[in-house]
């Protein structure tokens, strides 16, 4: 199996930093954190098996999607050294116009 590095866009970025700042703003600052941590936990996960997902091409080539905890998708691509996370979308965000 082929381990990859895994590297976030500025705009995945700014995604898990809005997603963190809307949970805490509607529960608690321990549950956005535990939500957190197991979201970057399944991203960093992406190293290995990195070919997961559905694939978009029609969409942009190379794209790929994914789910976390059918609340998040995960927007991604690989290529032959590393995973790139290029956005996340919460709670069924339109994301196919966003790509």
């Amino acid at each position: 199996m082929i381990r990859r590095s895994v590297s976030y866009a500025p705009e995945a970025l700014d995604d898990l930093s809005s997603l963190y700042d809307w949970i805490e703003g509607r529960t608690s600052p321990e549950t956005a954190f535990s939500y957190m941590a197991r979201l970057l936990a399944h991203l960093e996960s992406f190293d290995l098996g990195a070919e997961r997902g559905t694939r978009r091409d029609d969409i942009r080539p190379g794209l790929r999607i994914v789910g976390f905890e059918r609340r998040v998708t995960i927007a991604f691509a690989v290529d032959e050294t590393r995973v790139l996370i290029l956005r996340l979308f919460y709670g069924g965000a339109n994301w196919i116009e966003v790509i």
